[in-house]
């Protein structure tokens, strides 16, 4: 088994990334790093630099996922934001902010970076969703967004957490199979 260090306490990624990678025979180590996250409308830019700065910290091979979402009808708002926004917004603010809009499609984009101290390897993966009308599921204050988008089938992203799934972005956690491939032809 190879072992990758994954700088987050976040438990619902350290178990996406888990089971994807556990086929390709990837243990993830978790390991908790304080970063400061740079604010960038370019969220390939915050995840780039979130696994540098991971780097400088531990000065081993890690990797960092990041989350953005873009909202059409918002001009894309809130982009690379989403961490500081989702700890300002509850699920009603994100239902009042779509109210006077008829198109309804979000998109998140699942980003996995990894750096070695030299080399930079970045991954993402886009699913595309949509508001529903009212907040459903696990209430959590940090996962606000999560109780109003669907993203795949008719539950809330917060719907699948109640039922103890793993309520990712995409199903297949495209970004994280990307890396499983990528990583495993480096390490051969």
């Amino acid at each position: 088994m190879k072992k990758i260090l994954f700088a987050t306490s976040n438990s619902r990624k350290i178990e996406e990334a888990h089971k994807t990678l556990m086929p390709f025979a990837i243990t993830v180590e978790p390991i908790k790093v304080d970063i400061d996250e740079i604010q960038s409308q370019d969220s390939s830019e915050i995840t780039t630099s979130k696994a540098r700065a991971a780097y400088d910290r531990v000065k081993s091979p890690v990797v960092v996922s990041d989350t953005s979402w873009d909202v059409p009808a918002l001009g894309g708002f809130p982009g690379g934001y989403m961490k500081d926004i989702s700890s300002w917004f509850d699920a009603e603010d994100w239902l009042a902010l779509m109210s006077r809009h008829e198109d309804k499609t979000i998109h998140c984009h699942e980003h996995v970076a990894y750096f070695d101290g030299t080399t930079m390897q970045h991954f993402v993966a886009s699913y595309t969703g949509s508001f529903v009308g009212e907040a459903r599921g696990r209430i959590d204050k940090s996962e606000s967004i999560e109780q109003v988008v669907t993203l795949y089938g008719d539950l809330t992203m917060a719907e699948y957490l109640e039922l103890g799934k793993i309520a990712s972005a995409g199903e297949v956690l495209e970004h994280w199979r990307q890396f499983g491939e990528w990583f495993t032809r480096q390490v051969e």
